[in-house]
């Protein structure tokens, strides 16, 4: 499996969003609405469950929470969210999936065409640019943070459904099949080995590195995609 390169995009969004938590919680509420539509008990509802530990790892309120689950497991139709994927080309080649959260289907898709318009990408068709991705469970772990080996931890999650491990940097990715990440969860947390970060994502199955001379133009594109207040996640198949 290629590796990816998102690591380094959470780090570029985590920073950016500790500057506006206001934003950063509103996109978080808004993931919390969609998960609870599945129902509102976290112990029944996984991906709810995800979407929780998702809001208390940028320490939102727990408030806050509990609102977007009510909101979210109601009867109330006025504003609806709804979940849309866009499949897009960005500078140098470059493939991207944009998920986003929205009450205005059209008002977003204007905006991320814009923004994708300043930056040199375009929207695809449906299909176009997914054949190049797999959805899968990803955890990862600081491993200045580690107290066991990483050969112990390959042990723990190879038994419960991991199906790579990664070392990258000062990180450990680990992949998975969408339905075994919540035991993989569970396995580290029993083990006491904080998890940095967390969720499904798209896998690019191949990758492409940006030149030098357009990283900064593509990381730009980036952040002004996570800047829209729709966008939720973007995965890209560019290594930066």
């Amino acid at each position: 499996m290629s590796g990816h390169n998102k690591w380094a995009n959470i780090h570029v969004r985590k920073e950016a969003m500790d500057k506006k938590k206001g934003k950063v919680f509103s996109k978080v509420a808004k993931f919390i609405e969609i998960s609870a539509r599945k129902g509102g008990d976290p112990i029944t509802n996984p991906s709810l469950r995800m979407a929780i530990d998702k809001a208390r790892s940028y320490n939102m309120p727990n408030d806050n929470i509990q609102r977007a689950i009510k909101k979210g497991s109601g009867e109330s139709k006025e504003g609806q969210l709804e979940e849309t994927v866009y499949e897009a080309y960005g500078p140098e080649g470059s493939q991207l999936i944009i998920e986003v959260i929205t009450d205005n289907k059209n008002r977003t898709l204007s905006e991320v065409r814009h923004i994708l318009s300043t930056y040199g990408g375009r929207l695809a068709e449906n299909g176009s640019v997914k054949w190049n991705f797999n959805q899968m469970g990803v955890i990862r772990i600081d491993k200045s943070k580690l107290k066991k080996s990483e050969d112990e931890i390959e042990l723990l999650t190879i038994d419960v459904g991991a199906e790579d491990i990664k070392s990258r940097g000062d990180v450990l990715e680990i992949f998975t099949k969408t339905d075994h990440l919540e035991k993989i969860k569970e396995v580290l947390k029993k083990e006491n080995i904080e998890i940095e970060d967390f969720g499904l994502e798209w896998i690019a199955k191949n990758e492409i590195d940006a030149p030098e001379t357009s990283k900064d133009h593509i990381e730009k594109l980036f952040e002004a995609l996570y800047d829209n207040d729709d966008v939720n996640e973007i995965y890209s198949n560019v290594n930066l």
